[in-house]
């Protein structure tokens, strides 16, 4: 008779797994938001924001208004784009040591950590200082409202969502306060429309006809 084979059966052995401390996990917002003002990665936040923003002006030009709204709210709730109009405002700008009528200006880079956890959307703005500047070339002065420097890093965050939105319904030939355009590109614009024929060209100050009453 043959004799039965036996085998020794052995439990499978389980997946060797990581310890916690070296699986690949993924950095979040609220992790970031610890890192120094120095030691953060402006690039990696520019990109982050240009995504959102690039899926807002798809949406807008698409006339999906509900997926708009709803990206804007999420573009202005990210810390990313937070940090970005705090980092405008209080380093980029001109006006950057330019205080509103709270006094505040020049801020530390914890100050502007707390600016960046404290940027919500108001429904109320504080007053603006007010200050009267010389028009260029005359004598005349113009007045000029500073807002404080928290509803001016607000600004910058609420322009950042607007602004894809408003771009992908714009004209194309307007070229007067629109990211990525210039006086050159408004004057290549002019050659190109009067360099076959000859135009008249319009130029008037609207606010001059305005009747204003005492």
């Amino acid at each position: 008779m043959n004799k039965s084979k036996t085998r020794k059966l052995t439990p499978p052995t389980k997946k060797e797994e990581l310890p916690l401390k070296d699986k690949p996990t993924r950095k979040d917002e609220s992790d970031e938001s610890m890192v120094e003002w120095k030691h953060i990665n402006w690039r990696k936040l520019e990109r982050r924001v240009f995504k959102l923003q690039k899926r807002i002006y798809k949406a807008s030009a698409r006339g999906d208004v509900k997926t708009v709204r709803r990206l804007q709210k999420t573009l202005m709730r990210s810390w990313s784009a937070k940090c970005l109009a705090v980092r405008r405002v209080t380093q980029d700008n001109q006006g950057k040591k330019t205080a509103g009528v709270d006094g505040i200006k020049s801020l530390t880079p914890i100050q502007r950590h707390e600016l960046v956890t404290k940027l919500k959307l108001n429904p109320k703005a504080r007053p603006t200082r007010r200050v009267w500047i010389p028009k260029p070339g005359t004598e005349e002065k113009r007045p000029l409202g500073i807002p404080t420097m928290y509803d001016r890093a607000l600004q910058a965050l609420v322009k950042l969502a607007l602004e894809p939105d408003w771009e992908a319904r714009f004209e194309p030939n307007s070229y007067g306060f629109r990211p990525g355009r210039s006086c050159h590109d408004a004057i290549g614009a002019i050659f190109t429309a009067i360099a076959q024929k000859s135009k008249y060209v319009f130029d008037a100050d609207i606010a001059k006809c305005v009747r204003r009453d005492s």
